[in-house]
Formats: structure tokens, C-alpha cells, sequence
């Protein structure tokens, strides 16, 4: 595996303002990650696993520090630029599974690509679902999936575009047991045959021990890293 940095920060610090004064949330956190990496980041509610996230994605700016994804410095463009990178570089996974209810499962994975200029979307999209096992859905509407069903059309919309890094935030959570696990299978999967690299947040510690590094949160700081996990996939 090539062991290139594909998404790195540096001293990133965010405060926000309270009627108690400013109010840091992430502090003075440092990382590099490599490409086709799992990295999992655990903690206390609270701690600032989900604002973590949204700085190295860029979907929030720090209040000091600087991230890099791909070589190129996130802190240094305008909101149009880092939308620009984001949909070039960067796919999503959340709790909630934000598909757009007017549009089927089908249009849902074409909308990236077909925002990109994709003269390919459809083929990609269908194989995306595919992949995903929701080759006989692609014409529902997220009314007509289950949960399991919509995480998985979620999935296929994130890899579709074969990002450098997938990030996702307690991509299990509103997922009863066994459809959660279907779905952590699913995210392994795809993390391993894209070689896309997958940043979560999560207290599920079970999801959290499938990949390869765990970093702990707490108030703010990244407090420590546990142990390096080979972990064998299925199937190679």
C-alpha cells in the first residue's frame, strides 16, 4: 500500500464564541493520514469528534492550523474553492442519510457525477448500486427504502465519484444491529476495493476496531492513539 499523505493537519484549533467567553472545541490537533488508510476517531460526547470531522473536510474552517487534503491547503481557499475540492476529492457518509426524497436511488449516485459534467453518470451510478446490492431498487424513492436501504444508496453516492477520502459520521447510528453491521461490512468493502481512504466518527467500538488506527478524543485534544491493527479482509 502506498503510504503517501492524503489528508494531513496541523495545530488545528476552533473556538466559538458562549455567553461564558470563547468556548474551544477542537485544540492544537495534528495528524497525517495516508492514502487508503481507515482511521477511526473515538470519545466522550462532546469531546469535538464531529467538529474535527467538518474541519478536515472543510466544511468548517478552524479558527488556527491548516489541513491539507491532497496536497492541496483547505485553509487557503474561498468557500467556493473548498466546495470545488470537496466534490472532486471528498465523498460523505452521515448518520442521517440526506438523500434528496424528489429523486430515486438512481438519481440520487448520478447527482455527483452529473454536477461534475459526468457524461458517464448513469453507467457509474448503476454499477455503484450494484455494488452495493440495490441493482433492483435503482427506481425507488428514499419513501420506499428502508434505512439499511437508504445508508446503502448514501454509500454508493459517496464512492461513486472514487474520492481520495471518505468521511463519515456515526455512519451506523440510526441503524438497528444487524443492518448497522451489513453496512460496516458494506464501508470495509469499498474502503479496501477503491483504496479510498476512510476517516469516521463513531462510538460504536466494534466498527471503531475494524480499522487500522484509532485516535481518541478527549476535550478537544487528540489524548492518544491505540495500537496499529492489521486488519485482513475478506475475500484477499
Amino acid at each position: 500500500m502506498s503510504r503517501e499523505v492524503v489528508l494531513k493537519a496541523e495545530n488545528l484549533t476552533k473556538q466559538v464564541s458562549s455567553p461564558e467567553g470563547p468556548l474551544t472545541i477542537v485544540r492544537d490537533v495534528s495528524l497525517d493520514i495516508a492514502a487508503g488508510d481507515s482511521v477511526a476517531i473515538v470519545g466522550a460526547s462532546g469531546a469535538g469528534k464531529s467538529t474535527l470531522l467538518a474541519l478536515l473536510a472543510g466544511l468548517d474552517l478552524p479558527t488556527s492550523g491548516r489541513v491539507w487534503i491532497a496536497g492541496t491547503d483547505l485553509t487557503r481557499l474561498d468557500e467556493d474553492g473548498r466546495a470545488r475540492l470537496r466534490a472532486q476529492r471528498v465523498g460523505f457518509v452521515f448518520q442521517s442519510f440526506h438523500l434528496i426524497p424528489a429523486l430515486t436511488a438512481l438519481e440520487n449516485v448520478m447527482l455527483p457525477l452529473e454536477l461534475a459534467g459526468r457524461t458517464d453518470a448513469r453507467r457509474a451510478a448503476l454499477a455503484a448500486l450494484d455494488r452495493v446490492g440495490l441493482s433492483a431498487r435503482t427506481g425507488h424513492y428514499p419513501r420506499q427504502l428502508s434505512g439499511g436501504e437508504q445508508q446503502r444508496v448514501a454509500l454508493a453516492r459517496a464512492f461513486v465519484t472514487q474520492p481520495a477520502v471518505l468521511f463519515a459520521d456515526e455512519p451506523t447510528g440510526n441503524l438497528d444491529t444487524v443492518t448497522g453491521e451489513r453496512i460496516c461490512q458494506l464501508l470495509f468493502e469499498l474502503n479496501a476495493g477503491s483504496h479510498t481512504t476512510l476517516v469516521l466518527v463513531t462510538h460504536d467500538r466494534e466498527l471503531a476496531s475494524r480499522c487500522r488506527r484509532v485516535l481518541h478524543m478527549e476535550a478537544g485534544r487528540l489524548v492518544h492513539e491505540l495500537p496499529v491493527r492489521t486488519r485482513v479482509s475478506s475475500g484477499s
